[in-house]
């Protein structure tokens, strides 16, 4: 592994919590998301979804539709099947072998699931194109549906017929040090746990629904795609190959954009539908989503069963670790969709250091429901969910606490960097340092002493308290180790730095922020670097015509990739205004030194020049060095040599209702560690946004079918997101752990909270109920789930049975 100095700080901007530049706009209703866009001549696109799980569609008849005054045009997906040059992209084919339906943005003999695009209006207003499709008559032969995950895999029902099954791929990483050492682990193990266990289908539920609007020039083909988009980049590449069009007569701009959480990680039906139609018709085409129809034609995340089984000795140390993994891609690929799975395979042993001797398998297979694909978290999520529930499990066959049979597996600090099991390597860590500060800000031995005094009989509430630790693969980097996994993108990310005549500083940056706070973030980067004010740098992103170069925003990857660009393109810009320095100065490069903004040669202080005035010299270009080009800027595409690994310790205190079942949180404590923080304030934000969407997954989410593939919980009437008022103050607390790899010593943050906090209010709930026999509660743990659960544990207890 290359091994980095941390750069220090030149003025001690990084670290400060200074308030969000994006803020402002936001709160005072400045910000224009796409469906503020004035855009005038604009058709409205509105989109026919399958009221059926799984049917044939046998007849469109678009007449009714046609007719209705301010009705402009309506289409089949027979009409539009000439306007595809491909089919909609899957970037991600994770094996040579795996199935991959071919799917067009409206299906044309059979719907899939209850969602799936059948046709299209194209109408004056919005009201006018939905009231229109009402008019258009489908007859449609329902077949079966494919609900059950297990069920898919017994073919009685095969979605697509052309593929001949369900299963679109099995994905196999075997590490054994010698052949058979898995088996033989688990041999002679004196402790050894199998858990089963659920990842519910979670709608990500962005504030913002999705919104497009596609704008054609009046001659010459090119087109502007506005979108809310994380993947303008990306977005652009695939609407040009999946249209046939030009990339460059292709621009994407994603304006504000109104959360995404991976939702937004995509290339969507309504998006190609919209450029489409647009060159078809010559005028532009837009569309918003409803909030019933975002449950349905918006992806959908998690969707997994897990089987997971540890081997351990005598002392509780694992000695193997068994994953069987069937994950549900919905009814066809999206983006990224077959990879998920595949982005926590490596984590199902945690933090913890284990032999080779690791056994892990996936199974994809499709369903008659919304396809699945990245969200938060995106498969690490529920690596960590399984092993930490299945640490705890460990620790009650072992018969010690869960923190410390946690304590006992730890990666020890001095093995880092930590060539893991896997072949990668882990860049820095202290998991007992973060397990230590977390059990102190919660008082963990206090916790445990009252839970002794309440959990009494005669009392009908139970306390309970939760443990999880959790290590994060995050940046999506470096591009030669996605080749290997067959990903179809890079990892690296672009940015230029621009020091105008004024000293002001442009930064374009290829990642595309949806709340992560990079303009903040950037700019303290580059005042940090330049000795400039942070106010006076302005960071140009999510238009792919002013940043051409980029591969957006997900994964954690935006700071350890692109502010790590922007960090290597500032030292691009210093070289180079060293030399005019040293040239104006006659001095020689080596002699001078930059500190607080200021070029100034060593032993002679007077003789100085500020960078203002070297930014003034390149853009007059009167006095430069022979050969150098006027103008001080500098463009770098960084691709980062690893992965960045945060990691930390969550813990939780939670009551337990035993009468109705009734979870109350009562104390969350996180402690996370993504080496340096540029900024301690968004950090804590972004801890915050991700505990609670973790939090929703353990007690309130799911997206609930019926036996027939319609979809129960639509809108938020029935799907229920946690209010402010359903969740604790959040506690947060932070180690920091310099990541060897990059010359800031970053790692990223965005998906951590919701890394560690569904298993650790879990294990809350169980360790609230382990008097009674309880050892699993599946998610959400609702009331209604938490009392029968309950029950079926007392009634099974005093049968003499084991829950």
């Amino acid at each position: 592994m290359t091994t980095i100095e941390t750069t220090h700080t030149t003025n001690g901007v990084i670290g400060q919590r200074l308030l969000r530049k994006e803020d402002p706009a936001l709160l005072t209703g400045e910000a224009r998301y796409t469906n503020d866009l004035q855009i005038p001549g604009a058709l409205h696109l509105a989109v026919l979804r399958s009221p059926y799980a799984h049917a044939k569609i046998l007849r469109v008849d678009l007449s009714r539709a046609l007719e209705m005054p301010g009705v402009r045009a309506a289409y089949s997906g027979a009409d539009l099947a000439d306007l595809w040059a491909a089919p909609m992209p899957c970037a991600w084919p994770v094996t040579d072998d795996m199935k991959n339906p071919v799917h067009y943005p409206l299906a044309t003999s059979t719907a899939c699931y209850v969602g799936d695009g059948v046709a299209c209006v194209l109408a004056e207003t919005d009201a006018i194109a939905r009231d229109a499709l009402e008019a258009i008559e489908v007859d449609y032969e329902p077949l079966r549906a494919v609900v059950g995950l297990e069920d898919a895999l017994s073919d009685e029902v095969v979605i697509h017929p052309d593929l001949g099954t369900n299963k679109s791929y099995t994905w196999n990483l075997l590490v054994e040090e010698t052949e058979g050492a898995v088996e033989a682990a688990f041999a002679s193990a004196t402790y050894t746990v199998a858990e089963r266990y659920v990842q519910q289908r979670l709608l990500p539920m962005a504030m913002e629904t999705r919104a497009v609007a596609a704008v054609p020039q009046p001659f010459g083909g090119d087109i502007t795609l506005y979108s809310s988009t994380q993947v303008p980049h990306i977005l652009k590449v695939m609407t040009a190959i999946t249209l046939g069009i030009p990339e460059h007569q292709v621009r994407v701009v994603a304006p504000a954009v109104g959360g995404g959480f991976g939702s937004k990680l995509n290339v969507y039906a309504e998006e190609l539908l919209c450029v489409a139609l647009s060159r078809k018709i010559g005028l532009p085409v837009r569309w918003n989503e409803e909030r019933s129809e975002n449950s349905m034609a918006t992806i959908h995340g998690r969707g997994q069963i897990q089987n997971i089984e540890l081997a351990a000795d005598a002392e509780g140390k694992l000695t193997a670790v068994r994953v069987r993994l069937l994950a549900d891609m919905g009814a066809y690929l999206q983006l990224v969709t077959p990879g998920i799975p595949i982005l926590g395979a490596f984590l199902y042993a945690g933090v913890y250091h284990i032999p080779k001797a690791y056994d892990f398998s996936c199974t994809a297979a499709f369903t008659n429901l919304t396809p699945t694909d990245a969200y938060r978290g995106a498969g690490r999520p529920e690596a960590t969910y399984a092993i930490e529930r299945a640490m705890d499990a460990l620790a009650r066959e072992v018969g010690v606490d869960p923190l410390e049979i946690r304590r006992r597996n730890f990666i020890p600090t001095e093995a880092y960097p930590y060539e893991a099991f896997s072949g990668l390597t882990y860049d820095s860590g202290d998991h007992d340092l973060a397990a230590t500060k977390a059990a102190e800000m919660i008082d963990y031995d206090g916790l445990r002493a009252r839970q002794a005094e309440v959990n009494v009989p005669g009392s009908t509430k139970r306390l309970g308290i939760g443990v999880s630790t959790y290590f994060e693969m995050c940046g999506l980097a470096p591009s030669r180790v996605l080749a290997s996994l067959n990903y179809g993108a890079g990892g690296w990310e672009a940015a230029t730095v621009r020091v105008l005549p004024t000293n002001k500083v442009q930064v374009v940056t290829g990642t595309s922020p949806h709340g992560q706070g990079h303009e903040t973030s950037w700019s303290m980067i580059v005042a940090d670097k330049l000795g400039v004010d942070p106010a006076d740098v302005h960071v140009l992103h999510s238009d792919t015509a002013i940043s051409p170069l980029g591969l957006d925003t997900y994964g954690s990857r935006s700071l350890p990739v692109g502010g790590v660009a922007v960090a290597m393109a500032c030292d691009k810009v210093i070289d180079k205004a060293k030399q005019i320095a040293a040239h104006q100065l006659e001095a020689a490069v080596e002699d001078l030194t930059f500190e607080d903004g200021s070029f100034s040669v060593q032993g002679s202080p007077d003789r100085a020049l500020p960078l203002a005035a070297i930014a003034f010299a390149a853009f007059t270009a009167h006095n430069l060095p022979d050969g150098l080009e006027p103008n001080l800027e500098a463009q770098v595409s960084y691709d980062p040599p690893n992965f960045s690994w945060p990691f930390g310790t969550h813990m939780c205190a939670v009551e337990v209702d035993l009468e109705t079942g009734k979870v109350d949180l009562i104390t969350y404590v996180a402690v996370d560690d993504c080496g340096v923080q540029i900024n301690p304030l968004i950090v804590d934000g972004q801890v915050h946004g991700g505990v609670v969407q973790g939090i929703a997954q353990a007690l309130y989410e799911e997206a609930v079918y019926d036996v027939d593939g319609n979809l129960t919980t639509s809108t938020l009437a029935e799907y229920l997101v946690p209010a402010a008022s359903d969740v604790p103050s959040i506690i947060t607390g932070h180690t920091v752990t310099p990541s060897p790899t990059n010359q800031l010593g970053v790692k990223g943050v965005g998906e951590a909270g919701t890394i560690g906090a569904a298993p650790a209010v879990i294990n809350a709930v169980v360790d609230a109920l382990k008097e009674f026999g309880v050892t699993d509660v599946p998610m959400p743990a609702s009331p209604l789930t938490v009392w029968n659960t309950l029950n079926n544990a007392r009634a099974n207890h005093s049968s003499g049975g084991t829950s």
